[in-house]
């Protein structure tokens, strides 16, 4: 089949799926999405299951461009402004250029919640976000436990979650209205540096 009216449907379904929710992602929404004859998308993908499992696998493609860019473009931070350039830059492309593909995430986890092979393919977005982001910790010389690093990956998650609500009282009280002053306060909460501008371990 044509690769790039596959990516071209693929796209325009992360579209439906950001606007409309899982509840509005059909063959025909994605059709009318990407412009293309009616029929178009379920040639392409048969069965919902199997959109929904290309919709994934373009997350992942799409998942793996942002973090390579970030963390490998420029061979990841090594120091700690480094780190905090890099968590910012991450969370402002969820907040701006990134967010249809991170709404399609979100409505993708909730079907994987009773789909355990879609799931299994979100995994690898999960995964990948915990070791990719404790290695650049490790890269900006902070003492690293998994723990640690863990906290980091976890709050940032939470942070996306409500960056993509955009809720104002939400993101006051998170402190998300300055994503800067927001990640430097987290590395600051997880790893504190004693008054000579040292690592605490």
């Amino acid at each position: 089949m044509n690769q790039d009216r596959r990516d071209l449907l693929r796209d325009a379904a992360i579209e439906v799926l950001a606007d409309a929710g899982g509840r509005g992602l059909t063959h025909r929404a994605v059709d009318t999405a990407s412009s293309v004859p009616l029929g178009t998308t379920k040639n392409y993908f048969p069965t919902r299951d199997a959109l929904l499992r290309a919709v994934a696998e373009r997350c992942v493609e799409q998942y793996s461009e942002v973090t390579v860019q970030a963390m490998v473009a420029e061979a990841g931070p090594t120091d700690r402004e480094g780190l905090v350039a890099m968590l910012r830059s991450l969370l402002a492309n969820v907040a701006g250029p990134g967010r249809p593909r991170m709404l399609a995430y979100m409505e993708l986890q909730a079907e994987g919640a009773r789909k355990s092979w879609l799931s299994a393919i979100l995994d690898q977005i999960a995964t990948a976000d915990f070791a990719g982001l404790e290695l650049a910790q490790r890269d900006a010389g902070l003492p690293v436990t998994p723990q640690r690093a863990a906290v980091v990956t976890l709050a940032l998650h939470g942070a996306i979650l409500h960056l993509l609500a955009d809720s104002p009282r939400t993101l006051a009280a998170a402190g998300l209205r300055d994503l800067d002053h927001f990640v430097r306060s987290l590395l600051d909460a997880v790893y504190p540096e004693d008054p000579n501008g040292q690592h605490a371990v």
